[in-house]
């Protein structure tokens, strides 16, 4: 019987082993805490538990710590790179853009600034002028409305402007051999008009051809023939003393140059009569071929005159 108060597991005898726990815990020769159990063992000494409480600092970590601060600087380094690469390239478009403007503007002060005009600069002003004769004047000035010549005898005669012919093309105011020569050196246009004298016995139609310079002028005028037949068709006006005047009364025909313009001329008789009617000795000897000449003249020196004031200066004669 067991005792009251008392466990009842048998007791064991002093020297043996503990039993195992389930699982193998304790292992076998541990020692296990107790009375006897914390028998030989040293007590800490002072400070231990402290040094065993502070991080042991690694060598890997103070390694990537190393490598994490030479990339930083690398990083760093190469935008500095990239940064003075960037000013520079900035530095130097705005150098190149100040001197252009810097050279804009001292070629715009030049410019407006007034300077005399060079003989070539000259020249070409009075060739241009010149050139733009044929629109720029109105058609009393192209054409007068009375002109005054010389006639045999020296006496003073005028002739009178009857009318102006619609503008036309080149090669359709002139008979076929003047007007394919016209249109190959690239005639502009033609400008006609018809007089007659102050007797009105005489009629002339006076037409101007309109060429892109004296230099198409030249070569075109070069390939002209001398057939005093053939020129410009001549233009009549019902009603008038000249309504009689075509093809077959043109007694002759002629042309001068100037500048880019071929002034043709053409006459005959305001009574209708024809080329073939008159004797050949007859138009040498009248009256009627040295007016023609001259209204022609007249209106051809008008058109190739110098200006009367030509510019000394860029803006005006004020340098």
């Amino acid at each position: 019987m067991s005792q009251q108060g008392r466990s009842r597991e048998p007791e064991r005898p002093l020297g043996t082993p503990a039993p195992r726990a389930r699982g193998g815990w304790p292992p076998s020769g541990s020692r296990v805490g107790g009375a006897g159990g914390g028998r030989g063992r040293r007590a800490p000494a002072p400070g231990a538990s402290a040094r065993r409480a502070r991080v042991r600092s690694w060598p890997a970590a103070g390694r990537d710590r190393e490598a994490v601060r030479r990339a930083e600087l690398a990083t760093l380094e190469q935008g500095i790179h990239f940064r003075t690469i960037f000013l520079i390239l900035v530095g130097t478009i705005l150098a190149i853009a100040a001197t252009n403007v810097l050279t804009g503007t001292v070629g715009l002060v030049r410019e407006t600034s007034s300077r005399p005009l060079t003989a070539a600069e000259q020249a070409r002003y009075i060739q241009d002028d010149i050139a733009r004769r044929w629109y720029t004047w109105t058609a009393d000035l192209v054409f007068p409305v009375e002109l005054q010549y010389i006639g045999l005898g020296r006496v003073q005669q005028y002739a009178r402007r009857v009318g102006l012919a619609p503008e036309v093309a080149c090669a359709a105011g002139t008979d076929a051999p003047v007007g394919s020569v016209l249109s190959e050196y690239g005639c502009r246009t033609l400008l006609r008009a018809t007089y007659v004298d102050q007797t009105s016995s005489f009629v002339f139609t006076v037409g101007i051809a309109v060429l892109d310079n004296e230099e198409r002028r030249l070569a075109a005028t070069a390939q002209l023939g001398v057939d005093d037949r053939v020129g410009v068709r001549p233009v009549a006006f019902p009603g008038t003393a000249t309504e009689l005047f075509g093809a077959a009364q043109r007694q002759r025909n002629a042309w001068v140059g100037v500048g880019p313009y071929i002034v043709f001329s053409t006459a005959g008789y305001t009574d209708g009569r024809t080329r073939a009617a008159v004797a050949p000795e007859e138009i040498l000897h009248s009256e009627l071929w040295p007016a023609a000449q001259a209204v022609a003249g007249r209106i051809a020196r008008a058109l190739g005159d110098e200006p009367s004031a030509v510019p000394q200066c860029t803006q005006g004669n004020v340098c």
